[in-house]
């Protein structure tokens, strides 16, 4: 028997059991954290939703009266056991960053025009609830419930001094992640340990240059952190666009990962990087908010779950 001929094909089956053993998925520890969606939100289908669908709309029939973005909302979503929250921010007339997700006000309110075109004072009167409905505009549901609720990132950081939280720079504007940065740069190294950033390519670069410690992540760094794991994530290496940051992450597009889903998260978690898992395709925020969602999490998952409606879901599968 030729030797020779049994030499190259023997060395690719131990790199190819080297590389299967090296990239399994793990078993997780099976603990799953939750990211509440803007605290507590009315969900509504995604069929036909575009850019410009005013969502506030098409919600589904309600079962409960909190609005987004709001601190009622977003403290019945840490009472129901969120492990961080997610909010909105934009930047009024006056220069106040306020929590708010729509650029224009004509959606979900009842003013008109532009956040940066008002100032806070003028904000906070508007009727928050003023646009929601499930029936085609029969009626309004939360009409007239959220006159004043209007809050700004000076008052959630106030309300929960010890809460993880990320915040969503709405807008592309640098402008904006200066103005957030400056804020943020008066906190102590201890609170800003348990916030984050993420949005827009340019505000979230305009933070993360000023504030390198704070966990920052925009569709840019998701694309090169991920690209860049594929090329050597097989040999288990992290690489550097990657660290201290963190990855939204369509549950569907995922198998594609070395090491999906443990294992993955695990090197994720050890350099410092949040792998927070978002349902179906991810463009439009689809949380898991039904406790049925809950198939569709990898078994053992130990990440985090994107979720609209955490009093739903959560300790669901914990």
């Amino acid at each position: 028997m030729n030797k020779k001929r049994w030499i190259i094909p023997g060395v690719v089956v131990v790199l190819v059991t080297g590389l299967y053993v090296g990239n399994r998925s793990g078993d997780g520890s099976g603990r799953h954290q939750v990211l509440a969606h803007r605290g507590i939100a009315q969900t509504f289908p995604l069929d036909g939703v575009g850019n410009d669908t005013c969502t506030a709309t098409r919600i589904n029939p309600p079962d409960h009266a909190y609005i987004e973005n709001t601190l009622p909302s977003m403290r019945a979503a840490f009472a129901a056991g969120a492990d961080m929250l997610e909010f909105d921010v934009q930047v009024s007339a006056d220069g106040q960053l306020v929590v708010f997700h729509d650029s224009a006000l004509e959606c979900r309110t009842d003013g008109r025009g532009a956040v940066k075109e008002h100032s806070l004072a003028d904000l906070r009167k508007l009727d928050l609830g003023y646009g929601y409905t499930a029936d085609n505009g029969a009626t309004f549901p939360l009409r007239g419930k959220g006159t004043g609720l209007l809050t700004t990132v000076p008052e959630v950081l106030a309300a929960f001094p010890d809460r993880e939280l990320l915040l969503d720079l709405k807008n592309d504007d640098a402008s904006e992640g200066e103005r957030l940065a400056d804020l943020l740069g008066t906190l102590p190294p201890e609170r800003l340990a348990t916030l984050a950033v993420y949005g827009g390519d340019a505000p979230v670069a305009a933070v993360a240059k000023r504030l390198p410690q704070v966990r920052a992540a925009s569709k840019k760094t998701m694309r090169d952190c991920l690209l860049a794991y594929e090329g050597i994530g097989w040999t288990g290496h992290v690489p550097d666009s990657c660290r201290h940051t963190e990855l939204h992450l369509p549950h569907r597009y995922g198998r594609a990962l070395w090491g999906w889903p443990n294992r993955f998260v695990e090197r994720m978690r050890e350099a410092d990087t949040r792998v927070i898992l978002v349902a179906g395709d991810g463009p439009w925020s689809e949380g898991f908010d039904r406790r049925e969602d809950l198939t569709d999490v990898p078994d053992g998952w130990s990440g985090w779950l994107w979720s609209n409606r955490v009093d739903l879901i959560e300790n669901s599968g914990r």
